[in-house]
């Protein structure tokens, strides 16, 4: 058998014929790992994936990873036969107790039910509302790339926590209303459930009488969260405003629907643009000829955000659980088989991507699953890509072109495409 050729991700690419592991978090911590994903795609589309304990966390029953682009659609589409209430949306099972819990969001909820849901929320987060915030924005985004011209040292910045977390952040609060004293709160809680995964980035995880770590999401840690959604729905009743929590407060919604709405508002809607954000640009600090032609008006921010998403998806993955036996690419399901969907993947498919591996800012068309697919495609889409279009819009006007200066972290997750770490050039003459 020849030996096995390294893979983009520093680790060894598993041997030919090999199912190479895609579920240990630790290997995203070196970038998305493209080599196995072609394999997968080339060879075992639909291939089983053991799910060993990882850094403390513990071990599950394993689960069907999906590579390629079109079965991804389908499992993305197909509520019927892919359930999100069946065992919610991440690859670890909840506990059994905290299922009828989660399945209050209409992120773990199948039609009709979610629809009743998304339209509600939907009401509430038009695309109107949200345009009425884009001075804001674009405001933001000066203010703080100014601000980390001014804070550079040697010419450099880490732009994690000196734009991007921070625009993601005070975007989402001022859509959702919340008052400046209280916007950090927002980011401990997305930290804890997001980044759990990471032993840098998240705090030490409450243990259980066995010493296992807690799932952040089980009711029992989310409970600050959930009182301080119903202080705030209280407050906006009293002093209704143009934001996204007063519409909430004041739609037909029971308590326990708000709490889990402003959960997933906060955290989402936090997390998509604060890993999507510095995504771009450590994309373009890698495609310097692209980004010229960015920075010359050649091709508009606007396309140029439906290529950067689909390079560095803020989500790697999500789980459905098959409602009935079913088939997939040839492989059969069970009912109850955890089936995940890797978004990345699917937007590397050469069967759809002509050269997926290269940064074409003009792509089209550009059929890309960042925002997923089907009934749960992401209600936050328009505003994400507005706070992308307007940040690429302000750094080429103000910023040298992004231009590593040391090495980049990125988030050990097998869900969340995060970065921890961006040093940028930011010194220096727009170009």
């Amino acid at each position: 058998m020849p030996a096995a050729s390294p893979d983009r991700t520093g680790g060894p690419a598993p041997a030919e014929g090999a199912v190479p592991d895609v579920f240990d978090p630790r290997l995203y911590a070196a970038g998305i790992p493209h080599d196995r994903y072609r394999l997968l795609r080339d060879r075992h589309p639909v291939a089983w994936q053991d799910e060993p304990e990882v850094l403390g966390w513990p071990a599950g029953p394993g689960f069907w990873a999906v590579t390629r682009h079109a079965d991804v659609v389908r499992v993305l589409r197909d509520h019927t036969a892919y359930s999100s209430w069946a065992g919610a949306t991440q690859i670890r099972d909840p506990d059994p107790a905290d299922l009828p819990f989660l399945r209050r969001t209409m992120l773990n909820q199948d039609p009709p039910g979610h629809g009743r849901l998304r339209r509600t929320v939907s009401r509430a987060f038009t695309p109107a509302r949200v345009d009425a915030f884009a001075d804001r924005v674009r405001e933001r985004a000066r203010t703080l790339l100014a601000g980390a011209r001014a804070k550079a040292e040697d010419g450099a910045c880490d732009v994690v926590p000196a734009v991007t977390d921070e625009y993601a952040l005070l975007n989402l609060t001022d859509l959702l209303g919340i008052p400046a004293a209280d916007r950090g709160l927002l980011l401990d809680w997305t930290v804890r459930v997001i980044g759990y995964q990471d032993p840098e980035d998240a705090p030490e995880p409450l243990r259980g009488p066995d010493g296992t770590p807690l799932n952040p999401r089980s009711p029992a840690l989310l409970g600050e969260m959930f009182a301080y959604a119903r202080e705030l729905a209280g407050h906006k009743r009293r002093r209704p405003g143009g934001d996204v929590m007063t519409a909430l407060a004041e739609a037909s919604l029971e308590p326990a629907e708000l709490e889990m709405f402003f959960f997933l508002l906060t955290v989402a809607g936090n997390d998509t643009v604060r890993s999507a954000a510095p995504g771009a640009l450590l994309a373009l600090a890698g495609a310097p000829d692209a980004y010229r032609r960015l920075a010359s008006g050649a091709v508009p921010a606007d396309r140029a955000v439906e290529e950067l998403l689909r390079v560095h998806p803020p989500v790697l993955s999500f789980r459905r659980t098959a409602a009935a036996d079913t088939e997939l690419a040839g492989r059969t399901i069970r009912a109850g088989d955890k089936v995940v969907v890797f978004h990345a993947s699917a937007n590397h498919d050469e069967r759809v991507f002509a050269d997926p591996g290269r940064l074409l800012l003009d792509r089209s068309p550009n059929p890309h699953v960042s925002f997923g697919d089907g009934p749960h495609v992401c209600l936050g889409a328009h505003f994400a890509r507005l706070q992308l279009r307007v940040l690429l819009e302000e750094w080429r006007a103000a910023m040298p072109a992004p231009e590593l200066a040391g090495p980049p972290r990125r988030l050990v997750s097998n869900f969340i495409n995060g970065m921890a770490r961006l040093p940028l050039r930011v010194s220096g003459p727009p170009r």
